[in-house]
């Protein structure tokens, strides 16, 4: 695909809500952060796809909770892209951005070129994690692998583990200028029923695999505006979610102007990593004296790199561990 350079809209997550269908959702559109992402490391092109949904949906998604620290996705499976992972750090003070980083682990000899990038994650789970910090216990949802994309896994997550009927409308791919280089772009809607204190309104009923659907928790009232706003959703055109011509406000308008859409302030988010010396240092500390020695390189250093952002870290091993003799991590 073939876009404009930079928009004003790129690295952004709007929030709206359809008043007419109780009805709140997001519109994101990535850029240089997919960039920064994927310029940590050399992926295969079926998981820089899979590394790009899954930050899209990390950005969607991470902008509906009040968060004040982390809230991490992971997809685990059992083929050849091993590992989707990617955390999502809410803005520190109002105005401020929020931070995605993503990483994939993946066995480069498995992977099949001509395979859609979904195949390659085979069995396994989807997962939530989110975590407010010191003095709170994480939160963490799981869901078997559904569906045939990354999002189908996201909404069969919302569905079951949260009972929130939720739908995704993505586009991601590497796009150029005429004559330029080419750089990674993404645009996405996600749409969530308001949450409802009733249980199941269908109980009983659930697909074949056993998990729970959007259908089976609204009622008849619910179903039909969730099904209509999900009719106009599916009408969306590629280049409206990332192309130049149209910004996010207009498309709402242009997609659900009977439903009365209403926008919030844009969130921005930008590519940003949590590792540091300290926390390198923290999660050796459990290790003994012995330990650390099997760590150590030949030039007498321990090494660590960040499988996020590529930060590499060398330290002295006598500053290592829980028998550190020197540095930071000495006992008196």
């Amino acid at each position: 695909m073939t876009t404009a350079s930079h928009i004003a809209w790129d690295d952004t997550v709007l929030p709206f809500q359809l008043d007419n269908s109780d009805i709140r959702g997001r519109v994101a559109r990535l850029d240089g952060v997919l960039d920064q992402v994927l310029a940590q490391h050399d992926y295969p092109p079926a998981v820089e796809a899979l590394v790009a949904e899954m930050a899209l949906l990390t950005a969607l998604i991470g902008q509906t909770i009040d968060l004040r620290w982390k809230l991490s996705l992971q997809v685990r499976g059992d083929g050849p892209a091993r590992l989707i992972a990617t955390d999502y750090y809410g803005p520190t003070k109002e105005g401020e951005p929020a931070r995605i980083r993503a990483y994939a682990s993946y066995d480069k000899d498995r992977i099949d070129p001509t395979g859609h990038p979904f195949s390659q994650i085979g069995k396994g789970y989807f997962a939530i994690l989110i975590d407010q910090g010191k003095g709170t216990t994480p939160y963490q949802g799981i869901t078997p692998i559904a569906g045939a994309s990354l999002s189908a896994c996201a909404e069969a997550y919302f569905a079951q583990s949260e009972q929130l009927p939720t739908s995704f409308q993505l586009t991601f791919g590497k796009s150029s200028e005429p004559g330029g280089k080419e750089g990674w772009r993404a645009g996405g809607i996600m749409m969530q029923a308001m949450p409802k204190a009733s249980p199941l309104a269908n109980p009983g009923d659930a697909a074949e695999d056993g998990l729970t659907t959007a259908e089976d928790l609204l009622n008849d009232d619910e179903s039909e505006n969730w099904n209509r706003a999900n009719h106009l959703l599916r009408t969306v055109e590629e280049m409206e979610l990332i192309g130049p011509s149209v910004a996010p406000t207009d498309l709402l308008v242009r997609l659900f102007h009977e439903e009365k859409p209403r926008v919030f302030d844009p969130q921005p988010v930008h590519f940003g990593c949590s590792c540091s010396d300290d926390k390198v240092r923290q999660s050796l500390s459990i290790y003994s004296a012995k330990d650390i020695k099997t760590m150590t390189t030949d030039e007498g250093i321990v090494t660590a790199d960040c499988q996020f952002c590529g930060a590499h870290y060398e330290f002295q091993p006598e500053t290592l561990g829980f028998e550190a003799t020197d540095g930071p991590d000495a006992k008196p």
